[in-house]
């Protein structure tokens, strides 16, 4: 179903759609600074010169459609600068890039990632957890393949949900290295004769990260070579808008198909775990107003010191007088003090932290 949005006065955005043609006219015909984020599967320019063989001299169905192969690394260099340049007018000053690449093509597309003003913020390695092996037996296994990460320009803010991230990572701080499987069985798609849809298809899983890591609901998500629609599928799921572009029928009709048959999740299921800082900032002496504390109310600290509350929202004990950060960093001699974990107040004879009451507001501010 394709959704029409105006930006800002400017032409129809087409969502949800999947657009026929070459990406640069294709993405140069699209609003100026209208894209949240740009997810990039360039062709790899493998430059095979013959066919690949297993042991038993059975062929493997390798990338060697007419999409992938160019005359020359100029004229490659050529195709990702214009491309690129394209990109960079679509994404809007806080957007942001993602480009996969294998150790044909990444570092080119890097050096000219680069060179046309987009500021490299991480590379990621998707190592894979099942790759296919070296069948001749004369280098190592590509078992990787290699994402780029950068913002519009140095400086420019951009999403980053390291808090929904870490949680994805079971609480650890997610690195730059990333196993996850390569497409097999289900997940691999398949055309009418069988065969797989397409040569490199990306596992949901990648985009499931990238999109959960670099995006909110509701942005854009522009797919300049869409392949079989993994972008588009996931960020339905994700109530991601996408845009996808590809110029080849046969990807076109798997990957429409794919995605009329993907669900979206409810609203409550794609709610991610925010960073504290993004949370709203609820001053101490709020919880006084409130009377969810009072004037003269006693609180404690880990180790039993008492200081009472001030109708203003500061606290006073053992001669010293401040906010719940400053008395508190005094009570324990220490240059800083988080005030909301270190205070405790009484109630039913259990002792409770305040940022509890915290907590409420923000969900109260929050609904």
């Amino acid at each position: 179903m394709t959704t029409m949005t105006k930006n800002k006065g400017a032409e129809a955005l087409p969502l949800n759609t999947i657009l026929e043609g070459d990406c640069i006219e294709v993405m140069n015909s699209l609003p100026e600074g209208s894209i949240d984020l740009i997810f990039a599967d360039p062709p790899y320019n493998l430059q095979l010169r013959s066919d690949l063989h297993r042991p038993d001299n059975s062929k493997v169905d390798a990338v060697d459609d007419a999409w992938d192969q160019f005359s020359s690394f100029a004229a490659y260099d050529a195709f990702t600068q214009d491309w690129l340049k394209a990109a960079r007018r679509l994404l809007k000053p806080n957007g942001a890039i993602w480009v996969i690449g294998s150790y044909h093509n990444i570092f080119r597309v890097g050096a000219a990632l680069q060179n046309a003003g987009f500021w490299i913020l991480n590379d990621v390695v998707w190592r894979k957890s099942n790759p296919m092996p070296n069948f001749r037996g004369k280098r190592f296994t590509n078992a990787h393949e290699t994402m780029i990460w950068a913002s519009k320009e140095e400086g420019a803010k951009y999403t980053f949900n390291y808090e929904a991230l870490k949680s994805l990572n079971e609480g650890v701080q997610m690195r730059s290295d990333w196993v996850l499987p390569i497409c097999t069985g289900h997940e691999r798609l398949k055309d009418d004769n069988g065969e797989k849809a397409h040569p490199t298809q990306k596992p949901e899983s990648l985009l499931h990260r990238v999109l959960v890591g670099s995006t909110n609901p509701g942005d854009v998500v522009l797919d300049p070579f869409f392949g079989t629609g993994t972008t588009g599928a996931v960020a339905k799921m994700l109530g991601r808008d996408f845009i996808g572009i590809e110029r080849e029928e046969a990807y076109r009709k798997v990957a429409q198909k794919r995605i009329d048959n993907t669900r979206r999740f409810d609203r409550e299921a794609l709610t991610v775990t925010a960073s504290k800082r993004a949370a709203p900032r609820v001053p101490f002496g709020q919880l006084v107003e409130r009377g969810m504390l009072r004037p003269g109310e006693e609180l404690f600290s880990p180790r039993g010191k008492i200081a009472k509350v001030r109708a203003d929202g500061t606290l006073v004990g053992d001669d010293v007088k401040g906010s719940i950060h400053q008395v508190g960093a005094a009570f324990e001699g220490a240059p800083s003090c988080n005030g909301w974990t270190y205070w405790h107040f009484r109630r039913d004879g259990k002792t409770i932290p305040i940022d509890l009451l915290r907590q409420q507001i923000r969900s109260e501010m929050e609904a």
